[in-house]
């Protein structure tokens, strides 16, 4: 029984008619032709996509090696480079009678900046020269990948035509496949798309090659850059029908929801939030080398951009300080690598990690390629040169507890929740937390809830907050405190952050949080000898009038105080429910208001109820009062009103 299907994608390169198709034809039985005018003009002119199993190098191990057969003029090469991307080895074919030609030179510069790690060398047509010239087109090829990660790979003659070599090639393509780590299929799910078409009796299907994840039948999916939620009908994997697609696997899924006129070639198929928050972009922040043939690269120059199906124009924005031309800090030079901004006409899904190609504007040649860095940018004004030179340098170098720390300290106290986070750097739930526990437990972020804040942010939200309360306090001395949410609005801090902010601080003993009040700790009210007198003077006042209250402004204006200062008095006599207020200007003592209490439960043993004529008359108030009186009783559940009548409860 074959214990395991591994499933790998190989990639052929080369100048045109150097027989990469034949060979792939010869190799699977399958021609990757499948345009008419493909056959009727002999040239490869789209992706064509081919298949084969066999067993593998290691014992117990299938491979099912899918070949993305790519065009090898250069009027094509747009449409070779929307079938590299998501390769793991590339089949190089060198015709034998013509050797190194420019597009063997494109080509492989291509599959080097996509930084393909494995592969081999298909030596078609060497039937057609005598064994002398054939050493001597091999030491050519030896020579040209001398340095590159091809150096050492087999080279090996073939004949598509007479079905020479072909053992030897598949043997070698066995042994380079069984090196080629697993895709995870526990990954985050992304197809992009390379074609779309309808088929009678099931409606729409697109096609590609999954680079990363799984999809199954009857997932709710979304299509990117526009937003659309479909439900994969049916899955098919290299032509067969499956219930479930895996990285590395050609794969075709039946949509439904969405009308082929509404899909096009780049765009991508990736899951839905809240499993993943992912957000087509327009700019991406990126690390980028220019091939040695290609002239400096120029602030804001523009060019054609390639990322897996994915085709559109961008304009380069090199980070201020970092380009290797020295001479002129406005270029990158040829051969260099550095840091730059990547500003797309169109947007595109792609996530930390992607590998891209940048193309010439005019003549449209590579001239070289990178991969993405930061996919969610903030505006450059929010992050200065130096401190956008150490984010991007982490973030290509560091480990993944030093990229969520970076991506954290970016935001400040702002932080990042957990689904921000797996947005931004596209790893798993499962992947992101195991990175989160090991930074929590050597205390390198502090995790609230699902927020997210590194610990200097964390330690200097704590400072703002103790500051700002001492401050208040300071200015406001006759206030009790200030209002939490006041604050945490002025200092802009989310509001789990902020909660277990207040927690650790009255932890430490260094505030004090009473209802929706914070102040520091032991710091009461603080009044000078006018402020006490007058705050007895307006208590005593409320006090003796009884139910016939004066009217407040009346009260204050008899203290010797600023009217600012006068009110806040009162706030705090009201804080205290020493003073309870029923109106904007009518206040009563509360010791006025539970003899009220008492004296209606003392009525109720003569009558269950009262009209407002009877309540005047037993209070002794004018109507002015009487109503508001009778409206608070009614709050308090002491009265209940029933048409005309209070019900004594």
């Amino acid at each position: 029984m074959i214990a395991n299907v591994k499933s790998v994608v190989a990639g052929t390169a080369g100048h045109i008619d150097h027989g990469k198709t034949a060979l792939v034809k010869a190799l699977t039985g399958i021609d990757a032709d499948r345009l008419a005018e493909e056959k009727r003009r002999g040239i490869t002119i789209d992706i064509g996509f081919a298949h084969l199993e066999f067993e593998g190098a290691k014992p117990g191990e299938r491979l099912r090696i899918g070949f993305v057969d790519v065009p090898g003029h250069e009027k094509f090469i747009r449409n070779m480079l929307a079938g590299v991307g998501g390769i793991d080895l590339v089949l190089l074919v060198i015709a034998a009678d013509e050797a190194i030609k420019p597009q063997t030179r494109e080509h492989f510069d291509i599959a080097r900046l996509l930084a393909v790690k494995r592969g081999l060398v298909a030596l078609t047509k060497s039937d057609l020269v005598d064994q002398d010239t054939l050493d001597v087109v091999r030491l050519e090829i030896e020579d040209f990948l001398r340095g590159s990660f091809l150096e050492g790979a087999p080279i090996v003659p073939v004949s598509s035509l007479r079905a020479t070599g072909l053992d030897d090639l598949k043997r070698e393509l066995a042994r380079v496949a069984g090196e080629v780590p697993a895709r995870d299929a526990g990954a985050v799910f992304r197809l992009p798309i390379d074609r779309v078409f309808t088929m009678k009796g099931h409606g729409t299907v697109v096609t590609g090659t999954l680079i990363s994840g799984a999809v199954k039948k009857e997932d709710e999916v979304e299509v990117f850059p526009i937003g659309k939620r479909v439900r994969v009908r049916g899955v098919q994997v290299h032509g067969a029908n499956a219930e479930q697609a895996s990285a590395g696997q050609r794969t075709a899924l039946n949509l439904a929801g969405v009308d082929k006129s509404e899909l096009a070639r780049g765009m991508v198929i990736a899951p839905l939030a809240p499993a993943q928050a992912f957000q087509a972009t327009q700019r991406l922040d990126v690390q980028l080398s220019l091939l040695k043939s290609a002239k400096p690269l120029k602030q804001n120059a523009r060019v054609h951009f390639h990322a897996y199906t994915a085709e559109t124009v961008a304009d380069v924005m090199l980070v201020p300080d970092i380009t290797v031309d020295t001479k002129n800090a406005k270029q990158l030079a040829p051969g260099a690598t550095g840091f730059a901004q990547l500003r797309l006409a169109e947007p595109t899904l792609l996530l930390p990690g992607d590998r891209f190609i940048l193309r010439q504007w005019a003549p449209v040649i590579t001239i070289g390629g990178g991969v993405v860095l930061d996919a969610d940018p903030l505006p450059a004004r929010k992050m200065p040169a130096p401190s956008r030179k150490d984010f991007l340098t982490t973030l290509a170098t560091g480990t993944p507890e030093d990229i969520v720390v970076a991506r954290l300290a970016r935001r400040g106290v702002q932080g990042l929740t957990l689904r921000e986070l797996m947005a931004e750097t596209g790893w798993t739930e499962p992947r992101t937390t195991a990175v989160i526990a090991s930074l929590s437990a050597v205390h390198r972020i502090v995790k609230h809830g699902a927020h997210l804040v590194d610990t200097p942010a964390y330690a200097e939200a704590r400072k703002r907050v103790q500051n700002a309360i001492a401050d208040f306090q300071a200015k406001n001395p006759l206030v009790a405190g200030m209002n939490k949410e006041d604050l945490r609005v002025r200092l802009g801090i989310p509001a789990e952050v902020f909660e277990g902010v207040l927690r650790a601080l009255t932890r430490q003993g260094a505030i004090e949080v009473a209802g929706d009040q914070v102040r520091v700790a032991g710091r009461g009210v603080e009044m000078k000898d006018e402020e006490s007198e007058s705050k007895r003077v307006i208590e005593q006042a409320f006090a003796s009038a009884g139910l016939k209250v004066p009217a407040l402004k009346d009260v204050l204006a008899g203290v010797q105080l600023d009217k600012t200062r006068a009110h806040k008095l009162v706030t705090l006599l009201l804080r205290d429910k020493v003073l309870i207020k029923l109106g904007d200007d009518l206040v009563f003592h509360q010791t006025a208001l539970t003899g009220l209490r008492r004296q209606l439960a003392e009525y109720k043993k003569v009558s269950p109820n009262l009209d407002v004529a009877k309540f005047k008359d037993l209070t002794g108030v004018s109507r002015k009062y009487a109503i508001p009186l009778l409206e608070w009783l009614d709050r308090e559940r002491v009265t209940k009103r029933v048409g005309d009548l209070r019900v004594i409860l």
